[in-house]
């Protein structure tokens, strides 16, 4: 790294990026599937009769991509769920959020909103003002209230928490084209991602999801939230009890402020792939419960 820059602390790094963003207006961009996209153009054409379930769409989390839902979109649609898988561009909270947003207005009738980890911080804005959007599920997530952070809501008992004190402990921090000055895209390193990611995984798991991670910019940590979507719309959160990125006790304080139903599971951060079967059921209680 050069210069000064690397040796800011984290929370210095992250409370410029708040300044700059306001100056900036940052833009959204997309990862989403070929198949998340003629999904949704499907919905927006097609619309489903007023008894049919409602589309769940899953948000994924940083350092991930939509294949982390794999195992909920083969079981909801044998369910008979529509359901897709919608892009995080990882580049900031409001950016991503405005993508999500717009995503969601070409999809007909009601939805459950779906997100794991930073998700969780998304659709928290995307769906706030949405009135298709009749239940939020968070899955091991951040669920902030208005101007809080990722960053500010990571626990002193995370893997991620020396990234306080010292970013290039945690963090492979590499630039990209347009980024503010002072701003990386951010990869857990090695230890750091089996650390924080591999409780249930196999050694092979854990190898191919480090190598495959999404970049995540540090403006989407240090970005300060908007106006809850939870303050207005149901909401239920699946907490892994051996979750060391986001530890249980802060998962459950989250959920506690916004008063979600919560089902815990004994799995790690990554639920998801871990515990299917429970996230897909929980995402069902959510549907059934909002009809």
């Amino acid at each position: 790294m050069k210069g000064n820059t690397v040796k800011l602390s984290f929370r210095r790094r992250l409370i410029y990026v708040g300044v700059a963003i306001g100056a900036l207006t940052l833009g959204g961009a997309g990862i989403g599937t070929a198949q998340a996209s003629t999904s949704h153009v499907a919905h927006s054409h097609h619309p489903r009769p007023a008894s049919a379930k409602p589309t769940v769409v899953l948000v994924h989390g940083a350092w991930a991509d939509g294949s982390s839902w794999s195992g909920e979109v083969s079981r909801l649609q044998h369910d008979g769920y529509p359901v897709v898988v919608a892009p995080n561009p990882l580049r900031g909270l409001s950016s991503d959020a405005d993508y999500l947003r717009e995503f969601l207005g070409g999809i007909t009738g009601p939805v459950v909103l779906v997100g794991h980890s930073y998700g969780g911080a998304v659709i928290t804005n995307a769906a706030t003002g949405n009135a298709n959007v009749k239940a939020l599920v968070y899955v091991d997530a951040y669920i902030p209230d208005a101007n809080q952070s990722v960053a500010e809501l990571t626990s002193p008992d995370s893997v991620l928490a020396p990234a306080g004190t010292n970013p290039t402990s945690v963090f492979k921090l590499l630039p990209y084209p347009g980024a503010p000055a002072g701003i990386y895209d951010t990869y857990l390193l090695p230890k750091v991602f089996e650390a924080a990611l591999g409780a249930g995984l196999s050694k092979s798991q854990i190898a191919v999801l480090a190598a495959s991670q999404s970049p995540t910019s540090l403006v989407a940590l240090g970005e300060h939230s908007g106006a809850p979507a939870w303050a207005s719309i149901p909401s239920w959160a699946l907490v892994g009890t051996q979750d060391k990125l986001i530890p249980p006790a802060a998962q459950l304080a989250m959920a506690g402020h916004a008063k979600a139903h919560v089902v815990k599971v004994n799995a790690g951060h990554l639920s998801l792939i871990t515990a299917p079967d429970a996230v897909t059921k929980l995402i069902d209680t959510a549907a059934r419960t909002t009809a």
